[in-house]
């Protein structure tokens, strides 16, 4: 991977036991991959508590756990806008995910998402990622990759995040924007 095309500040969002963000780390420190700082931000102290110790041990330099909400981080400066990648594997639902991760996604960033396997719908994406909702937002979905029968979301941010985003702790959930 050239080092243009690396996304250098990357948040996994909702990290919970480090997947994918442990991944992420262990698979850029043995690729010898320089410039990614990588943040796992989980509001549980638990889970904050066994990731610091798991990246205390596995010796990842890089990577910063953070405990905070994602409604947050997306009001604190120093992280809006200035992220190039946000990943999730089970953050909670599409429009809270996508109300969270805006803020924190610069122009050109990606928000990448690991989906539940559906085979009940021929497009279940689509219904869980409405272009009008995303627009809110300042996003557009691109594609529904499916890597070895594992479904994702990929998301571009397309314009900034208008202000008004995130909303409160708590209300993104409450009150779904799509």
């Amino acid at each position: 991977m050239t080092r243009r095309l690396l996304p250098g500040r990357v948040v996994d969002l909702g990290s919970g036991g480090g997947i994918p963000g442990l991944v992420l780390a262990a698979e850029w420190a043995g690729g010898g991959v320089d410039g990614v700082a990588l943040a796992l931000v989980d509001a549980n102290q638990r889970r904050v508590a066994f990731l610091r110790r798991a990246v205390r041990m596995l010796g990842f330099g890089n990577v910063q756990v953070v405990h905070q909400r994602g409604e947050e981080l997306g009001r604190d400066l120093a992280w809006r806008g200035r992220v190039g990648l946000v990943v999730a594997r089970s953050f909670g639902p599409p429009a809270v995910l996508a109300e969270c991760a805006a803020p924190l996604l610069r122009v050109g960033g990606h928000l990448l998402v690991s989906e539940p396997p559906d085979s009940s719908q021929e497009d279940p994406a689509a219904a869980r990622w409405p272009e009008a909702g995303l627009r809110q937002l300042g996003q557009r979905s691109l594609s529904r990759p499916v890597v070895r029968r594992a479904r994702y979301q990929l998301i571009r941010q397309e314009e900034a995040c208008p202000t008004r985003y995130p909303r409160r702790v708590g209300i993104p959930a409450k009150r779904p924007l799509f």
